[in-house]
């Protein structure tokens, strides 16, 4: 243990060092990205609301309403073939991940996001209840919240593609009666722990617990540390191509916003998250798979496994993307998700 805590510490010093430089590279960046068309990144809101988790934490939940919609019918504005879709953000992102879908759906569908405990602006939640189990639960608190009723079209990112078959494993029943349709983009149904193939795999896979106990200890020199990492990482790691500097500038700031104590509560249930099981709840239900191939944090394998174990589903592979295929390929992804909308028409008529 205090072997890894030294070299935790050598880590976190060593990165600090180096943090003058990329930082310079990170002021670069932003110039470059000001000097651009703005995307108005972050910018998309709509009125928020705080939903009460059943552990207590405040959840930061806005809803698009369809253009149409009359006043006073929020909690369940959907025609018999529209049904609600909500989007579930991952891991040490937040809501606002999701812009070009948001711009390019608004107002033709009601839609539903919030920010997952611990991101954004969301309270943060106690280590015990960073947990998928527990973004199961919130999910579900969610929908209870601000869809209770009518036909509703998952769609899940990396971490909240698992927050999905954790509802899934938790509610069958709520899956099996309302989901029309289900996305999920980048994720895993487990073993994504598992950074090396074989028995070096195995051996990393039992260490991690130890690992992050040490780093959890020291957050504040890590913390130093990604100040100045942050940006290289997320231009290296997030995407599989050159990408402009200010799509780099608004996801650094997001992950930059996460504490590291945020990053050690939540790995251990990625760590230790298994649910291909847990997707036979959605049954026929349409569905749509999307991997970048050029995935760097969950490789395309994972998602392609995903599209195998679902009878209904439709695989897209982004060439030349990775992780953030989202903001990466936003218009492969956003015709990908009119295809399933128009898929799950005839099953959300059937659950009117």
């Amino acid at each position: 243990m205090r072997a890894l805590e030294v070299g935790a510490a050598v880590t976190g010093a060593a990165a600090a060092a180096g943090a003058a430089g990329l930082a310079a590279q990170r002021t670069v960046a932003r110039g470059r990205a000001r000097r651009t068309p703005d995307m108005g990144f972050g910018s998309v809101r709509s009125a928020g609301r705080t939903v009460v988790a059943t552990d207590g934490v405040g959840l930061h939940v806005e809803v698009d309403e369809r253009d149409d919609s009359p006043a006073g019918t929020a909690a369940d504005n959907t025609t018999a073939d529209d049904p609600t879709l909500v989007f579930v953000h991952g891991w040490l992102l937040t809501m606002d991940c999701w812009h070009f879908q948001r711009l390019a759906l608004r107002g033709q569908h009601r839609m539903v996001f919030y920010d997952q405990r611990s991101h954004g602006r969301s309270d943060r939640s106690h280590a015990e209840h960073s947990t998928l189990e527990q973004l199961g639960d919130d999910l579900g608190t969610v929908l209870d919240a601000v869809a209770p009723t009518g036909p509703i079209v998952l769609v899940g990112h990396s971490m909240g593609g698992m927050t999905l078959m954790s509802l899934a494993e938790q509610r069958p029943e709520l899956v099996g009666e309302r989901v029309v349709g289900v996305a999920f983009l980048a994720t895993s149904g487990g073993h994504v722990g598992r950074l090396l193939p074989g028995a070096p795999g195995k051996v990393l896979d039992g260490l991690q617990p130890l690992v992050v106990g040490s780093l959890t200890k020291l957050s504040a020199v890590v913390d130093a540390g990604r100040r100045g990492t942050a940006f290289a990482m997320t231009r290296r790691l997030a995407f599989g191509g050159p990408v402009p500097d200010s799509l780099v500038v608004f996801v650094d700031e997001m992950i930059s916003a996460t504490p590291s104590q945020v990053i050690w509560d939540f790995l251990p249930a990625l760590r230790l998250h298994r649910r291909y099981q847990a997707l036979a709840a959605f049954g026929g239900a349409p569905a749509l798979v999307v991997a970048g191939d050029n995935d760097a944090i969950l490789p395309a394998r994972h998602t392609k496994r995903l599209a195998s174990e679902l009878p209904s589903a439709e695989l897209l592979t982004v060439a030349d993307a990775g992780h953030l295929v989202m903001l990466e390929r936003p218009d492969q992804v956003n015709q990908a998700l009119v295809d399933l909308l128009v898929r799950s028409r005839p099953r959300a008529r059937s659950r009117r």
